[in-house]
């Protein structure tokens, strides 16, 4: 069966390692929508360790949030590679609070995966660029040092998505670990976890010169998935 599935994809070529994914998360405060594209390569002989890119669209609601200073510079006053193994400056962190929070981001993505057997795979994936959409909300300042503690302010998706080194990314960025098992040649599940960074950019800068505001948010992740040419 193994050796089938081999010949099967160097007759398909490009199209065998096409996959459409839709996943949904969630935490309880905060759900996340994304509708994927991915396509692998394989590198080993065996062809069970996969490389690919893809496209992939985000879309997040949330209620209660707590958005924090953005800035690597700020956060840990660096914006080298060694931001993410230096201490963090707490006294430069203030918090924009959103009741209610709504994102979309179109990104494109980083994709590793290996196959286990001949069902079950383990990948990872992570946004690497792209762009950030979405309407305007308004949330509460909270920075004990600054005059303007307590006011509301209006704030919009940061409209750029970029991966860097931790507290360097800029904007919406969304990665998976999971498992997928294979119940049908061409459809799959996948359970695992989604770690997604969002991010609001205010009218106004506040304090230190700020106007990027980020949340960290870890969620329980199931989706499914579809390879018609598998």
């Amino acid at each position: 069966m193994g050796f089938a599935q081999e010949s099967t994809e160097v007759k398909n070529g490009y199209k065998y390692n096409n996959n459409f994914d839709l996943a949904l998360a969630s935490n309880g405060n905060q759900s996340l929508g994304a509708l994927s594209w991915v396509h692998f390569h394989s590198i080993t002989k065996k062809k069970k360790f996969k490389i690919g890119y893809g496209i992939r669209f985000n879309s997040q609601v949330g209620k209660n949030l707590y958005y924090v200073t953005a800035p690597a510079s700020l956060t840990s006053k660096r914006n080298d590679p060694g931001v993410l193994f230096s201490k963090i400056y707490y006294e430069n962190i203030d918090t924009f609070y959103v009741s209610k929070a709504q994102s979309n981001s179109l990104n494109i993505s980083i994709n590793l995966q290996y196959t286990i057997k001949e069902k079950f795979d383990i990948g990872f994936n992570i946004d690497a660029v792209g762009f950030s959409f979405g309407g305007k909300t308004t949330g509460k300042y909270i920075a004990y040092q600054s005059p303007d503690n307590g006011t509301t302010q209006t704030a919009a998706p940061t409209s750029l998505n970029l991966l860097l080194v931790s507290d360097n990314d800029i904007g919406a960025l969304n990665s998976e670990l999971y498992f997928r098992y294979w119940f049908k040649p061409k459809w799959a599940i996948k359970a695992g976890a989604s770690f997604a960074f969002t991010e609001y950019t205010t009218e106004k800068k506040l304090r230190l010169e700020n106007d990027r505001w980020r949340n960290k948010s870890l969620m329980g992740m199931i989706g499914i998935t579809f390879s018609p040419f598998r």
